[in-house]
């Protein structure tokens, strides 16, 4: 990859909406669900039974937990976007690498997102294609092929707590290098 010219390397604020983009749509609305609990469970409080109160409490602490989990899925997604991106750079497009995003849209995604910005969009979606994975897979596969998901430890850490990477390629950097 190093003997092709770099394209054009967005800022990173852009590069991390367009690898949450489905997600800060669902956390957007999440923010008008909770806030539509949070009022009718303050009119629930002085009007109604308790049955009702318990009701609107739980709809709102779903929604309202829906919230940080969309925002801590975003930012795990955003260093396997960090992480793709190196491991593109440094060794190309190969099956491998694409291969260890493939399991969720929100990590296809990020692997999609990385590969875009360095010039290798088609060689990523022609992978995907040929594995069989559709526009419309939404639902990741290891939640399909493991019912109990939500007490494996490794599902937190990779879906929520991934570690902060730091990148071992100064895209910027090296993109104006390129241009001199």
């Amino acid at each position: 990859m190093s003997s092709k010219i770099l394209p054009p390397q967005p800022n990173p604020v852009i590069s991390y909406l367009r690898v949450g983009k489905l997600l800060y749509l669902s956390l957007a609305l999440f923010v008008l669900e909770s806030l539509w609990y949070w009022a009718e469970l303050q009119k629930a409080w002085t009007e109604t039974s308790v049955i009702i109160i318990v009701f609107w409490l739980w709809s709102f602490l779903f929604s309202f937990i829906h919230i940080y989990l969309v925002l801590m899925d975003g930012l795990s997604r955003y260093q396997n976007y960090k992480r793709a991106k190196d491991q593109f750079y440094m060794y190309g497009f190969k099956k491998r690498i694409a291969e260890t995003y493939i399991s969720s849209k929100c990590q296809r995604m990020a692997a999609k997102v990385a590969a875009q910005e360095l010039g290798m969009e088609d060689e990523i979606k022609k992978y995907y294609t040929s594995r069989g994975v559709k526009w419309y897979h939404y639902i990741p596969y290891f939640m399909v092929k493991e019912p109990f998901f939500l007490f494996k430890k490794s599902f937190w850490c990779r879906t929520f707590l991934e570690k902060n990477y730091k990148p071992k390629i100064d895209f910027k950097n090296l993109q104006l290098e390129s241009s001199l």
